[in-house]
């Protein structure tokens, strides 16, 4: 009887903070699957590699991982579709997790960063 109650208490307890968490969506996708995600009107694209090596055409910017979440260039808005790269992947996987610390939802990272990329066939931003 008391390990029924002691059962009952814990899924509800669980019940209610599955409900008070927002959910995030943090996914590494495909080069292929990362412009898709591009071609989204509102995505902001965003190169946190430390030291500019390249840049995805139409990067909106640049923040190193490291000081990302001090930038006051951040979208204001936590559920802003955000896409992060970098030159192996390394990077952005930090800079993902201090935007989920900042209460960010929606952050997507390039599998491979612009390496990957490039071995996908696609072409880095003019000049690089």
């Amino acid at each position: 009887m008391r390990t029924t109650r002691l059962l009952l208490c814990v899924i509800a307890c669980s019940s209610i903070t599955a409900l008070a968490t927002p959910s995030v969506s943090t996914s590494l996708l495909t080069p292929a699957q990362f412009k898709a995600k591009m071609a989204v009107g509102q995505a902001v694209l965003i190169n946190v590699h430390v030291p500019d090596e390249g840049a995805l055409p139409n990067t909106k910017l640049r923040l190193p991982f490291d000081t990302i979440a001090s930038n006051p260039s951040l979208p204001r808005n936590k559920s802003a579709l955000i896409l992060l790269y970098c030159r192996s992947g390394h990077m952005s996987a930090i800079a993902n997790k201090s935007l989920k610390q900042l209460g960010y939802t929606q952050i997507y990272e390039l599998k491979g960063g612009f390496e990957a990329w490039k071995a996908a066939g696609y072409a880095l931003a003019p000049g690089r």
